[in-house]
C-alpha cells in the first residue's frame, strides 16, 4: 500500500502564492505519473496538473501560467506552487500517484482557501 500526505495548504489573499507537498510513502516499487486535483464546493473534482516520471508537465487552462508542477522521483515527491492566487482557486486540493504494480493511490487532500 502507497500513502499520500499533502501539506502546504492554508489561507492566502487574492494575488498570494502557496506551495504544496506531497510525499508518497509504503510499498513503493516505482512511481510513473503523479498530480494534483481540487475540489471546490459545489464541483466536480477536475485535474490541476500532471506530471510524468520524466518530468513532462500538462495544466489545467485555468491554471497556465500560474502553476507549476515539479516532482523529486528520488524522495518520490510532488509539489505544486501556486502563484497569482485566485478566489477561483479555493478548493481541497489532492496528491494522486500511480504506482507501476499498485495502480492509483490518492492523498486524504489539502484546504487552499484564497480570500478576495
Amino acid at each position: 500500500q502507497v500513502q499520500l500526505v499533502e501539506s502546504g495548504g492554508g489561507l492566502v489573499q487574492a494575488g498570494g502564492s502557496l506551495r504544496l507537498s506531497c510525499a508518497a510513502s509504503g510499498r513503493i516499487v516505482t512511481i510513473r505519473d503523479m498530480g494534483w486535483y481540487r475540489q471546490a464546493p459545489g464541483k466536480q473534482r477536475e485535474l490541476v496538473a500532471t506530471i510524468t516520471r520524466g518530468s513532462s508537465t500538462n495544466y489545467a487552462d485555468s491554471v497556465k501560467g500560474r502553476f507549476t508542477i515539479s516532482r523529486d522521483n528520488a524522495k518520490n515527491m510532488v509539489y505544486l506552487q501556486m502563484n497569482s492566487l485566485k478566489p477561483e482557486d479555493t478548493a481541497v486540493y489532492y496528491c494522486a500517484a500511480d504506482e507501476i504494480i499498485q495502480g492509483r493511490y490518492w492523498g486524504q487532500g489539502t484546504q487552499v482557501t484564497v480570500s478576495s
